[in-house]
């Protein structure tokens, strides 16, 4: 029986099914001429589906475009996956009071990305130019207080959790601190008191128990007993000899001559009054199994998104952002399946646009975030990706 509805390309004659082929498309038969041809159904679905989904095996990973087009040129590649720059995916946040979140902000470029993770999962995320109060305040003000909150003290962050999370415990990192007192006084101090006080900061990570935490303390406040003299010796101006140090300013008549170690201590002993340091020992959070500091977010998150970046090396500042938001998204608790998050949108942008305007009006315009806040739009990427 000749199927009407379908001519021969050759011809023009009249086809008839003539079985399937080897992928299940049927095949037909012109009675005319002989011709043998086949038709697929095209199922745009299906095809998008499996470009994004090789698009994120190569944005994700660290195979080349040819290793995964599977010969097909990359120029192809890139044709028919650059849709999927399009896709912007985004955390839901579900309402949850976890037990404890961590905090970090990451500098990629000239952009800074803020980040919170609960257990192995991140939760959200935020872009902007700085780590500053605003910037914070938008990614805390998302989710319910948790009960714990790890960070690394940067700037703004403390501010913003006063504001937003007023009466949640905070626990500073320990191996951040230690850091910050190694750049003060170095790995090998050359006074006896800068190697004692390099001795008590390295001890703050072997700590386990609150009698540990007391005994540090009490360590701590013996040494400044001990060296407090030397922490307020005076260097004038006027009876130095040789070159000045550098954070000496020109009006400058006098500073304390040991400095460095002056701000150390001081370190030491603002995080000790402000009962930041063994938060993770009181026993709420210890039965938890609470952090002491942020090497989850640091291990598991920056240093990977670092590695991607570095695999991408040259991508424009919207495509990497791209990338770091997939990796976020794929991190995330229960992240939908990639192709659920495909709209007509993404791949027919012009038609897209085109029906928007005709649907809005003026008074819809400029209610976006105020770029002046460095929160949304940024212009310029310092450098490459790396």
């Amino acid at each position: 029986m000749v199927d009407n509805e379908r001519l021969c390309v050759l011809c023009g004659g009249g086809l008839k099914r003539n079985g399937s082929t080897s992928a299940g498309a049927t095949r037909y038969r012109c009675k005319s001429c002989g011709a043998s041809s086949s038709e697929r159904i095209q199922r745009v679905d299906v095809r998008r589906r499996h470009e994004l989904s090789r698009f994120l095996e190569w944005l994700l990973g660290n195979k080349t475009q040819s290793q995964v087009a599977q010969g097909v040129d990359p120029r192809s590649f890139r044709r028919s996956t650059h849709w999927c720059w399009n896709i912007s995916p985004a955390i839901e946040v579900t309402g949850e009071i976890y037990p404890e979140v961590q905090l970090d902000g990451i500098y990629l470029g000239s952009w800074c990305c803020l980040i919170a993770i609960a257990g192995e999962h991140v939760i959200g995320y935020q872009w902007c130019d700085t780590e500053k109060r605003v910037a914070w305040e938008q990614l805390l003000t998302r989710f319910p207080a948790p009960d714990l909150v790890v960070i690394d003290g940067g700037s703004g962050l403390a501010s913003a959790l006063k504001h937003c999370w007023p009466q949640t415990p905070v626990q500073r990192c320990l191996v951040h601190i230690q850091r910050n007192v190694r750049v003060l006084i170095t790995m090998r101090p050359r006074t006896t008191a800068g190697r004692e006080l390099r001795a008590i900061s390295l001890a703050l990570t072997r700590i386990t128990s609150q009698d540990q935490a007391r005994a540090w303390l009490l360590a701590l406040n013996q040494w400044h007993g001990k060296h407090h003299q030397m922490l307020n010796e005076k260097t004038y101006r006027s009876h130095h000899r040789g070159s000045l140090p550098q954070s000496v300013r020109p009006h400058q008549h006098w500073w304390f001559t040991h400095d460095r170690l002056r701000k150390a201590y001081k370190l030491l002993e603002r995080a000790s009054q402000q009962e930041v340091l063994f938060t993770y020992l009181k026993d709420e959070h210890r039965s938890r199994n609470a952090s002491s500091t942020t090497n989850r977010i640091e291990g598991s998150i920056n240093a990977q998104l670092r590695n991607l970046l570095r695999n991408h090396r040259g991508l424009t500042p919207e495509h990497a952002k791209r990338g770091v938001e997939w990796f976020l998204y794929k991190h995330s608790q229960n992240p939908a399946p990639a192709h659920q998050l495909i709209r007509k949108e993404h791949y027919e942008p012009a038609a897209y646009t085109q029906e928007i305007e005709e649907h809005i009006t003026p008074a819809e315009l400029g209610t976006g975030l105020d770029e002046n806040e460095g929160l949304w739009h940024r212009k310029g990427w310092a450098g490459r990706a790396s």
